[in-house]
């Protein structure tokens, strides 16, 4: 199953917002940006902007740079996994 970039990044700033204990709602206030997007931001249903990607990373007190090297860190390493073979059902004889 192939991982969008989006859903990475996503994944990455939600873990950061956690990890700074802070609220989508003040996250969201403090990147100037309506909290359904940043929602939908998180969840990889958007892509977000370079301008408002930077304003994000402002918000948690994390630099675009660092954001950027886990989002990357996580790309390879999902490249790396060797998905596993379907099995395609065999016709009756």
């Amino acid at each position: 199953m192939a991982v969008l970039m989006r859903e990475m990044l996503g994944e990455t700033l939600r873990e950061l917002r956690m990890s700074s204990a802070k609220t989508l709602r003040e996250v969201s206030g403090e990147a100037r940006v309506s909290l359904g997007y940043l929602s939908e931001v998180e969840r990889g249903q958007k892509e977000a902007s370079s301008e408002l990607l930077n304003a994000i990373c402002g918000a948690l007190d994390v630099p675009l740079a660092d954001v950027l090297r886990l989002v990357s860190d996580r790309v390879e390493a999902h490249a790396t996994v060797t998905p596993l073979p379907l099995r395609t059902p065999q016709a009756a004889a």
